[in-house]
């Protein structure tokens, strides 16, 4: 960017150049502006740049280092016309600029088309900008951003949207299972002088995340993963507090203006003073206001949100039903916390953001959880709350194995397979059902229901355990049979009644009467009545 005359603006202590010069820069409502500017500031200042929409509102966010002189600051514009943004430096002078925001040209892409994804004002579940409910569809890619080429990292979006998933769970910081990306860099580092970031391992990050909303996806990195011994490994997570907070804002000035689903922390326990440390965390990070929903990820089969569940900064509330499969284990996730307590105040979306990953070894039988064990899980997730979402996991895909290995750190998963052979499981396919299933019904609507059950199979046994919803108005429910057999009602719900095939997303007239009724076969079903 070059100035429009020799006049540049020099600061005594630091020195900020910024231009201005016409043509207006376009840029698409929902899509993504950047400025750049250069400044002698080093790079623990905070810059805050502030825009004005076209109707006078105003919004800050901070600029971001990104190697020698060289800052940005990125912004999504939501609403179409004129723009102005003001950079107010540690000096009097400013760097400022206009910019104009059009309508968004690919009309393919759902973020540009209905836009920034936020809670609903029910809490219970997601919605686009314009009121379009956002049913989030996650895949587990932990290292995927991390190790992938981006040839392939762009091969496999394209397949994961093409089969209805609607998001993407990924670690933006090196961690326990990919110590550095793949061109060997890592984030940060610490020593005497305290935190130091490497904009370029960030740089090579960009391409990823970008790639992820180019495929008309919403971006879900973990910012600091917490599990894991700081001497033996990198455990962004276990930073301390300042320097925890400050590489977690660093992130959220590079990717807040993208499409994005913040995990601010994974695999934690977040009690006692864990849950002090994260609130001071979450505070420091996103206290002063955050568009884009903010969520925790915990350790399996842990409740420890309820301390946190008031924050203003936690929108979400994200659990983690894990890799067992033992009786316990089943009945946690189709009856235990997340049942038990989604309704208490504040009312948040409730996602089993880790079921079951498949051909992953569960931790109690030593068998590899199969399509079926997986589908089962989620379908128990998405009924047991308010429907908002879930998120499906490969084991081979979620540590991005480029050949057969055990990943690292993770002995008792087994081996994987190649992440591009573990991107075929039968039970990805079974999430393109899942997609088309709940596309063609008002599923935020849904909510848990087992009294609609005359009967409950699942009473002695949770593997039989029968999951319920329906809707307040009684005009739509959904019961996910795992065992198939009879299902008996406490009343009629809805006209018209069909069974889903979860393995094909076949459809079939549901016979008998309108009180009980009987799957086709013992296989898993869900009986949808309308």
């Amino acid at each position: 960017m070059t100035c429009p005359s020799k006049a540049c603006l020099v600061l005594a202590a630091f020195l900020l150049i910024g231009c201005a010069g016409p043509p207006a820069e376009t840029v698409p409502v929902w899509g993504r502006f950047e400025h750049t500017f250069t400044t002698a500031a080093g790079p623990d200042t905070r810059i805050a740049v502030t825009f004005t929409a076209p109707d006078g509102t105003m919004r800050t966010v901070d600029a971001f280092w990104d190697g020698g002189t060289t800052w940005r600051v990125r912004f999504m514009p939501d609403v179409q016309g004129s723009w102005r943004f003001q950079a107010d430096g540690p000096a009097p002078r400013t760097v400022s600029g206009t910019f104009e925001a059009v309508p968004a040209p690919d009309a393919a892409n759902p973020l540009l088309r209905h836009g920034a994804v936020r809670v609903s004002d029910t809490g219970t579940h997601f919605v686009h900008a314009d009121g379009t409910p956002f049913f989030w569809l996650g895949d587990t890619a932990w290292n995927g951003a991390l190790l992938a080429s981006e040839a392939d990292w762009q091969a496999y979006l394209r397949h994961r949207r093409a089969q209805g998933f609607t998001g993407i769970q990924f670690v933006a910081t090196p961690w326990r299972t990919a110590y550095t990306d793949a061109a060997g860099q890592v984030a940060y580092t610490t020593g005497d002088d305290g935190l130091t970031i490497h904009p370029a391992f960030f740089q090579r990050l960009d391409r990823y995340v970008d790639a992820v909303n180019e495929a008309g996806l919403l971006a879900a990195p973990v910012l600091l993963w917490a599990l894991g011994d700081p001497a033996t490994m990198p455990v962004p997570g276990k930073l301390p507090e300042a320097q925890a907070i400050t590489l977690a804002r660093y992130l959220v000035a590079r990717y807040g203006g993208h499409h994005v689903f913040w995990f601010l922390a994974g695999d934690e326990n977040y009690s006692g003073e864990r849950a002090e440390r994260w609130r001071r965390i979450g505070r420091g990070v996103f206290g002063e206001g955050h568009p884009a929903p903010v969520t925790l990820h915990p350790q399996g089969m842990q409740w420890h949100v309820e301390a946190l569940r008031s924050e203003p900064w936690l929108d979400v509330l994200i659990y983690q039903s894990g890799h067992g499969d033992d009786a316990n284990t089943l009945r946690w996730i189709h009856s235990g916390p997340p049942a038990q307590y989604w309704a208490s105040e504040p009312i948040r979306p409730l996602i089993n953001a880790e079921p079951p990953y498949e051909n992953h070894l569960a931790y109690q039988s030593r068998r590899p959880h199969t399509a079926y064990t997986v589908r089962r899980a989620i379908y128990w997730s998405l009924l047991n709350a308010p429907t908002a979402g879930v998120t499906y996991g490969a084991h081979g895909l979620w540590s991005w194995e480029t050949k057969p290995a055990v990943p690292l750190n993770h002995e008792r998963s087994d081996m994987a397979p190649p992440w591009h052979e573990a991107l075929a499981y039968e039970g990805s396919q079974d999430m393109t059902h899942v997609a088309g299933l709940i596309a063609a019904i008002d599923w935020w609507r849904l909510r848990p229901a087992q009294t609609l059950l005359a009967d409950q199979p699942g009473r002695d046994d949770p593997a039989r355990f029968v999951g319920a919803a329906r809707t307040a108005a009684r005009d739509l429910a959904l019961l996910y049979l795992p065992v198939g057999g009879s299902v008996r009602l406490s009343e009629a719900v809805g006209t018209m009644a069909s069974w889903f095939d979860p393995r094909t997303g076949a459809r079939h007239e549901a016979e008998g009467g309108r009180l009980t009724y009987t799957a086709p076969d013992d296989q898993d079903w869900l009986l949808v009545l309308r």
